[in-house]
């Protein structure tokens, strides 16, 4: 891939994520890569060597797995000297083979306390290391976070264009032909591969913009949110959930903010439809 790497740096592209997902071969195995550590690692240097910005997915919280195993892994990816990393805790979705393993009692799930033990390392760790979250599971030094998901998080305009792509953009939510096949039918039919474009209501694109926009150390500007939606704060957020949960010490509220403080990130999925005002 180095001739491949080189071409697209040329076109222009100036940042790369690769999927290692794994410093374990086991592991890798387990998850169904196709990849082992060595090629994984082999992608890196070259992709190190080629790109400005080069970042790297793992996943851990996997079942089994020690917090000294994870801190001994972490501690190995952290260098490799990336100015980025997303650290995903693994999650178990319907439909999956890992579900089916689970219900059959083949596969148990690393519990929340453990998880949560995992969550507070990984926090520790990559602060030391100088790349603090910026966001529940992606690390950066301080000017090397991700423009490209920035732009997701703080619910910023994107065109979604190829197969299955979903884009957000002048008040609109927009949804390409999944299959390719159909995409590219669609693309000679009618000059797109459209398959969906709705025009969100006011109220859905402030429940969108706190889901997305609540994941980030920084939070929410509630005011800009408000003059963007046309929607006071009690038509966006929940106060008297809010209220609640400051006093639980796992969010701050200010005049014009909303932040999920560290200590209520790894609870992130059950806060948000608690604080998001259902209309």
């Amino acid at each position: 891939e180095a001739a491949r790497f080189t071409d697209l740096a040329a076109a222009g592209v100036n940042r790369v994520s690769l999927g290692l997902q794994s410093l374990d071969d086991q592991v890798l195995e387990f998850l169904g890569r196709a990849h082992d550590v060595a090629e994984g690692l082999s992608a890196l240097d070259i992709a190190q060597r080629v790109f400005s910005r080069v970042s790297f997915d793992l996943i851990y919280a996997r079942p089994g797995q020690s917090e000294s195993g994870w801190e001994a892994e972490l501690g190995r990816a952290l260098s490799f000297g990336t100015d980025h990393l997303s650290l995903y805790q693994l999650t178990i979705e319907p439909g999956t083979r890992f579900e089916t393993l689970v219900r059959s009692g083949e596969l148990i799930p690393a519990d929340d306390d453990h998880c949560a033990d995992l969550f507070e390392l990984t926090q520790a760790m990559t602060a030391r290391a100088g790349l603090p979250a910026y966001e529940v599971s992606n690390h950066a030094k301080p000017g090397q976070e991700s423009r490209h998901n920035l732009t997701y998080w703080r619910y910023g305009d994107y065109i979604g264009i190829g197969p299955g792509a979903h884009g957000r953009r002048l008040n609109s939510a927009t949804e390409r032909h999944k299959k390719p096949e159909n995409f590219l039918s669609a693309v000679e039919r009618n000059g797109n591969g459209l398959k969906v474009e709705m025009t969100l209501s006011a109220e859905t694109r402030a429940a969108e913009a706190l889901m997305m926009g609540l994941r980030l150390s920084e939070g929410v500007n509630l005011t800009r949110l408000g003059e963007k939606t046309g929607l006071g704060v009690s038509r966006m957020i929940d106060e008297q959930a809010v209220v609640r949960l400051e006093k639980l010490g796992l969010l701050e509220r200010t005049e014009t903010h909303l932040t999920i403080v560290p200590k209520g990130m790894p609870l992130l999925d059950a806060i948000l439809p608690e604080i998001i005002a259902s209309n």
